[in-house]
């Protein structure tokens, strides 16, 4: 894959305490729980990026973000990399899981994951939970005061009493903040097949995804009270999900072929960057001769350095499938981590020739393999397609890296040190980005675009 981040989400509710945050923990875990878990510590996210894969996720979410009143540019969606069946949204950010696609057999079965994000996002249940939860924090301070009231009146009683207070107002808030959030999922359900009848899609990958969990929840809720659980339980959910699902008149429909074997493709590759070939040969145990199982074990095979064999697995699919860019764009790789990046640079041209996707991901892939020719003529393109990468994904941690050895190549140290500045700073490294802004500018003419941007770095101060 092309590059892991890690980033740091916070929640939005401060530094919760006592009851509060207690409540809070036990909210539920398959939706929007970022915001609101682990007493408000920072979570820490691996973050994939994949041209391919990013593409596949934006040919699930154009129909559905389209069906639901919202442009694509409205909600933010991130591949983690993280072998469990999730997905989740935080505002106006979706997450989905690598695992999420790799367990779905097929595209609808994800589609329907993101069908029920995006109920959630519609549903405006971020900002209302929220609002419970302020409410609730502000119950837990009066319910702790009452009982340290009643403790301080003395004797056994008052201890009893105040006891009672506390770990009974406790429980009704979080049964009362559970409730909600049943609420919520059920009515994200109801939303996620609206929005899958709008798409003419079935509504039964959905179904047969929330089965899969539901499937493994069963024994941890079989003892457990319903009412604590998060989200409704298993057999009640599906029954609902089912009987609803089954009045689409689309619920047998299939999804296309050529749709069923690039997410087949996005499976292999996900399966081979996280578990090799045996992940692999695993998931396409019944049909190896599958162009995706292929896919799959050339990427492995690359992996181990053995680029000999993995190119002429690459190069028979692509004489199959000319015209699709991430087989070329896999070949480019192949051929530049083997130390051939002349070579490289045909199949990567025509990667950006037939993506779907104007995507910043593949100018940076580019831009390093123009750098990595050592040709001076080169050079000067390979900035242009870094800066043309990064003013489309200026996320992208590792153009900047590219682009800061790709200054420096050219005699250009200020630009290169206001790169790295610009790296540090997306990886956090305040204090790093704030030195390196500070000599750049020594070096870059005052007031220029590049040195107003620099005074913007060593003058940022970290919210709290």
């Amino acid at each position: 894959m092309n590059e892991f981040a890690t980033i740091k989400e916070k929640s939005t509710n401060g530094q919760l305490r006592g009851l509060a945050a207690l409540f809070v923990l036990a909210i539920g875990t398959f939706a929007a729980t970022l915001c609101f878990a682990q007493n408000a510590r920072a979570q820490s996210l691996s973050l994939v990026r994949d041209a391919e894969i990013e593409a596949l996720l934006k040919s699930y979410t154009t129909p559905i973000f389209k069906a639901a009143g919202l442009s694509q540019r409205a909600v933010d969606v991130y591949l983690v990399n993280n072998r469990s069946f999730n997905a989740f949204v935080t505002d106006r950010r979706m997450f989905i899981h690598t695992g999420a696609i790799m367990e779905s057999e097929t595209p609808n079965q994800i589609i329907g994951v993101i069908a029920h994000e995006t109920g959630h996002i519609i549903g405006g249940h971020q900002q209302r939970m929220r609002e419970r939860i302020d409410r609730a924090k502000a119950l837990a301070a009066v319910g702790i005061l009452l009982g340290a009231g009643a403790m301080a009146s003395g004797g056994d009683i008052g201890d009893a009493a105040g006891q009672a207070i506390l770990q009974g107002g406790g429980s009704m808030l979080q049964r009362s903040l559970l409730a909600y959030k049943r609420d919520e999922e059920s009515s994200a359900d109801r939303a996620a097949l609206t929005l899958l009848e709008k798409t003419k899609q079935s509504g039964r990958g959905m179904l047969q995804s929330f089965e899969r969990m539901g499937s493994r929840m069963l024994f941890s809720t079989s003892r457990v009270d319903p009412y604590i659980q998060s989200h409704p339980l298993p057999a009640q959910r599906i029954a609902l999900l089912k009987a609803k699902a089954e009045e689409s008149r689309y619920f047998d429909s299939k999804d296309p072929p050529e749709l069923q074997l690039r997410h087949d493709m996005a499976r292999a590759k996900i399966a081979a960057y996280t578990g090799g070939l045996g992940a692999v040969q695993r998931l396409f145990d019944r049909d190896q001769s599958n162009p995706a199982a292929q896919y799959g074990v050339a990427i492995s095979e690359f992996l181990r350095g053995r680029a000999s064999s993995a190119l002429p697995m690459i190069d028979k699919l692509i004489a199959k499938y000319p015209r699709n860019p991430y087989l070329h764009e896999m070949k480019a790789e192949m051929l530049l981590k083997a130390q051939r990046a002349n070579e490289a640079v045909r199949p990567m041209q025509t990667a950006l020739k037939l993506a779907p996707y104007d995507t910043g991901l593949l100018s940076i892939q580019f831009g390093q393999i123009l750098m990595e020719t050592r040709n001076p003529a080169n050079l000067q393109v390979a900035i242009r397609e870094l800066k043309k990468g990064l003013a489309k994904d200026p996320n992208t941690i590792s153009g900047y890296v590219y682009l800061a050895r790709a200054y420096s190549m050219n005699g250009q140290e200020g630009l290169a040190l206001s790169a790295t500045a610009e790296q540090r700073f997306l990886q956090g490294r305040f204090d790093d980005a704030k030195s390196f802004a500070a000599r750049a500018q020594q070096r870059l003419p005052k007031n220029s675009p590049e040195w107003v941007r620099m005074q913007d770095i060593t003058l940022y101060k970290k919210k709290k």
